[in-house]
């Protein structure tokens, strides 16, 4: 038996096909410092926010890091009048992630996906299930194994109030 934290995103990766990276990520103080050190941008790290529609209902939302949900173009992309983001036990019931290392790999469900369409054609940084981890993988595939709807879903953040859950 293993003691890595991230086995599930491994196992659900290998199911779908999908040629993962998973690394050591020290905590980093905001998105710039996250990106500094995965020498990436703040654009290519991808935020997954699991987002509670009606009743049981929950999906996962891709989003670049350098921008925000827009709540009316998700709803739109959904085809939901009311969308939120659970509380954190919701969310850890809905995906059997604590907020922060949320992914749709290894999900306890496997939601629907939406990702903004900014993601694509991109190596892209997520979380891996874990604190203290990242995972990279080509968007396009990933988005393909899941047949991820992907549409224009978020804002830039200056000048709005962004959605950008603690870490």
């Amino acid at each position: 038996m293993t003691d890595d934290p991230t086995r599930r995103v491994r196992d659900a990766a290998e199911a779908r096909g999908l040629d993962i990276e998973i690394r050591d990520s020290p905590r980093a103080g905001s998105l710039e410092e996250a990106a500094a050190q995965r020498g990436i941008t703040p654009a290519d790290i991808v935020k997954t926010l699991v987002v509670k529609g009606k009743g049981d209902r929950y999906y996962f939302a891709l989003v670049p890091g350098d921008r925000a949900i827009s709540w009316a173009k998700l709803r739109t992309a959904v085809g939901a009048n009311k969308l939120r983001l659970p509380e954190p036990e919701l969310a850890l019931e809905a995906t059997g992630y604590e907020r922060g290392t949320i992914v749709p790999l290894g999900s306890t469900h496997d939601w629907p996906v939406y990702a903004d369409e900014r993601i694509r054609g991109k190596r892209i940084s997520m979380g891996a299930g874990a604190h203290d981890y990242a995972l990279y993988v080509e968007a396009d595939a990933l988005l393909d194994a899941y047949d991820a709807t992907v549409a224009d879903i978020t804002d830039p953040i200056d000048g709005i109030r962004g959605v950008l859950p603690k870490e």
